[in-house]
């Protein structure tokens, strides 16, 4: 903490509610140099020590129980610090444990916290300047009370994830810092009457994107403007068929502008509108002219546009929801299209989607069939043509059907919005136009669109559901095996019927429009990131373990970080060996002393193993583990720490500049840090014991050179005296 290149020390002191801190000296030896008060009732529980702002100098951030909040001290480099700034965690939160670590990838230290009395992980990100964000508090929250939080990089990418052990469980949760991929409230705009459906594209050649709505009520189109904020200008309107429900665009014409193609879906079929596509040509400058329109099958609800026949002009496949079919529609280029040729499919197909389902590079459809509660499947060949149809059980009243790869195994699969059973169903391609079963997710009520995304920008696929019984969108986030998480839900507007994904302000991140019908409006959500903790795996420590603490490490000499854990109800240790993607062997376990409550790591015998330290709060000892390079452990060799001394924290580090670690016990019970040096051959001698004064009760402690001296002081944190003792080293 001096910048004297020795290790300092901190202690937390319970009773009087501080820390202190020991500046090291060149022998070994500390002196109580300086106490740190953490505000009245703070109850301090945990301290840890790092550079949070950069300048080089070690600081120190405190779990302040009792007030709610973590207390950051910013070192002046001299062994002093600044006033304690404090980050509060939340009513009844009480803060336990502190983990610090990069979980946003900026290069800056963020803090993992484990909330106690809220049973949350908090996740605090750093700017690198000793501020930290608000918490996030978006994660998993548990069953139990998390005690204690460590942090490491499990698969190697760089992001730190963090081990919790709880009070009263017989586990370890092992948590990813996860974007989880949110969405701003929405802003709206107003549409005509009875928006229905939308498509995106950029109308007037300003690079920025710009969307069409059908209005089903009011027998328009509206156009709107973006400005790439993510904010719309109200465009012009034209006039359609009866009741335009389905919407897309493309360049029809081959003069490089995009092209509107409108389906109407008049229910009086003595009208042409009835069955009736309008096309309306763009100009490129946001404006359009209807210039042709082409005949389908009745009640046309849905169309795709791409090259089916493979000629590079673009074609329409319609569904026909009255008629039980699809339409072909293939596009010469010149805004006309060839009279349609008909595909049997199931009853009512209201939604349709292509992609390539056989891997013979010819794009196939898939159809949504609402009445029959399955989807069709046919076959392209290539020319325009399709095989029969091949039908797929669904859920109830499937609504709405997408086509992308869900578990990156370069096969289609089909996704259907559920409306009868308020899920979705992801059928998984076996990439020979065969699927499996369908596999479901539950989302809101009566789902009745959707749309595919990377809304977190994790690259794996996520789907956004809009569900008309409640009024929300449902954001599952995909883990890219075809599985996802449960559902995140958003609010929309009235009867939401459609939605689309796009980037409308530029920032790498996908936004949300929504159509509301009911509310004759389009809500725009924008999307931002958000960190949170979200749990990866669950590690079994054994009945009645009731796992305390543990220490992260490569413990098998394999380039991968592995967890040892103590587990105070069973009285032994357990090694759970990391695989380097966040999974890990089963427990082994070693027996230590009674009620091990702490544990470090660290080189005690030079063979370049690391070796492992336990303090045994309930044997008044510490074990040493010597440790293989297979990953296996000695039996346990005890050291005592004295008659109710009730060794709560230890800590590892070089405190007589002898070149061999030593080790650091704080006892609680005779409130006192006492020191083990090391002979660095397996071996240890009782040094010397360093009083916090009567009735400190410390429990936590935190090794650092405080004073740029090159030695290593101490800080501790005293509970029963509820300050921070500073002890540097002095000789």
């Amino acid at each position: 903490f001096n910048n004297d290149f020795l290790l300092d020390v901190v202690v937390g002191n319970l009773n009087n509610k501080s820390v202190s801190v020991l500046l090291h000296f060149v022998g070994g030896e500390l002196t109580s140099e300086s106490a740190y008060a953490s505000g009245g009732g703070s109850d301090l529980k945990y301290v840890i020590a790092g550079d949070f702002n950069n300048d080089t100098h070690q600081d120190l951030i405190v779990a302040n129980y009792g007030t709610n909040n973590i207390g950051v001290l910013l070192g002046n480099g001299t062994g002093t610090f600044a006033n304690q700034i404090n980050f509060t965690m939340g009513s009844n939160s009480h803060p336990a444990s502190i983990a610090a670590g990069d979980f946003d990838k900026d290069g800056q230290a963020d803090l993992a916290v484990a909330n106690y009395g809220s049973k949350y992980i908090g996740m605090l990100l750093g700017n690198g300047k000793g501020w930290f964000t608000s918490q996030v508090v978006y994660g998993d929250s548990m069953n139990f009370a998390p005690s204690v939080v460590a942090g490491g990089d499990f698969n190697n990418d760089g992001q730190t994830e963090i081990v919790v052990a709880y009070d009263d469980s017989d586990n370890v949760d092992v948590f990813v810092a996860f974007d989880t991929g949110f969405f701003y409230p929405k802003k709206t705009y107003p549409t005509d009457v009875g928006p229905w459906s939308v498509a995106i594209g950029d109308f007037n050649n300003d690079n920025q994107l710009d969307f069409v709505v059908t209005n089903s009520a009011a027998n328009t189109i509206s156009i709107l403007f973006g400005y790439g904020n993510g904010s719309f200008a109200i465009g012009p309107t034209y006039q359609t068929g009866k009741r335009p429900s389905a919407v897309a665009v493309g360049d029809f014409n081959n003069d490089n502008q995009l092209d509107i193609v409108v389906a109407n879906m008049n229910i009086d079929f003595t009208k042409i509108d009835s069955h009736l596509l309008l096309i309306y040509l763009g100009y490129g400058n946001g404006s359009f002219v209807l210039s042709s329109y082409a005949l389908t099958g009745m009640g046309p609800a849905a169309m795709v546009v791409a090259d089916f026949n493979n000629d590079k002009q673009l074609d329409i496949i319609v569904a026909n929801s009255y008629q039980n079919n699809v339409s072909v529609l293939l596009g010469f280029g010149n805004g006309y299209f060839a009279d349609q040729v008909t595909y049997l499919t199931g009853g009512a197909p209201v939604s349709i989607a292509a992609g390539d389902f056989n891997n013979d590079t010819q794009l196939d459809i898939a159809t949504a069939n609402t009445n029959d509660g399955n989807i069709s499947v046919l076959l392209g060949y290539g020319n325009g043509s399709f095989a029969d149809q091949v039908i797929y059980p669904t859920g109830t009243l499937p609504a709405f059907v997408a086509v992308f790869d869900f578990n990156n195994d370069t096969r289609q699969d089909i996704v259907v919005a559920n409306s009868g059973d308020s899920n979705v169903g992801l059928l998984l391609g076996y990439g020979n136009g065969t699927f499996a079963n369908q596999t479901t997710f539950i989302v809101g009520n009566s789902p009745g669109a959707l749309a595919v995304g990377d809304v977190n920008n994790d690259n794996r696929l996520d789907i956004v559901v809009t569900n008309t019984g409640d009024n929300t969108a449902s954001v599952l986030l995909g883990l890219g095996n075809g599985a996802f998480r449960e559902p995140a839900v958003y609010s929309t507007g009235a009867l939401p019927y459609f939605v689309v994904l796009a980037d409308f302000n530029s920032d790498n991140r996908l936004d949300m429009i929504v159509v509301n019908y009911r509310d004759s409006r389009v809500g725009i959500l924008l999307g931002y990131a958000n960190l949170a903790f979200v749990k990866q795996m669950t590690l079994i420590t054994g009945n009645g373990s009731q796992p305390k603490s543990f220490v992260i490490g490569d413990f098998n000499k394999d380039n991968q970080l592995d967890i040892a854990v103590t587990n105070s109800g069973t009285n032994n240790m357990g090694i759970f060996l990391g695989y380097g993607n966040v999974s890990f062997t089963l427990q082994k376990t070693y027996a230590t002393g009674s009620s091990p409550r702490s544990i470090a790591s660290g080189d005690f015998n030079n063979d370049t193993i690391l070796d492992i330290v336990v303090a045994n709060s309930g044997s008044d000892s510490v074990s040493v583990l010597f440790g293989y390079e297979n990953g296996s452990f000695s039996n346990q060799t005890t050291f005592t720490t004295g008659f109710e001394s009730k060794p709560y924290t230890v800590a590892v580090g070089h405190f007589n500049k002898d070149i061999f670690l030593d080790i650091a016990v704080v006892s609680y019970g005779l409130s006192n840090v006492y020191v083990f040096l090391g002979y660095g051959n397996s071996t240890f001698v009782g040094e010397s014991a360093f009083i916090l004064g009567f009735g400190s009760s410390p429990i936590s402690l935190a090794v650092a050179d405080f004073n740029n001296d090159k030695q290593l002081d101490f800080a501790v944190v005293n509970e029963g005296t509820d300050n921070l003792k500073i002890l540097l080293e002095t000789c």
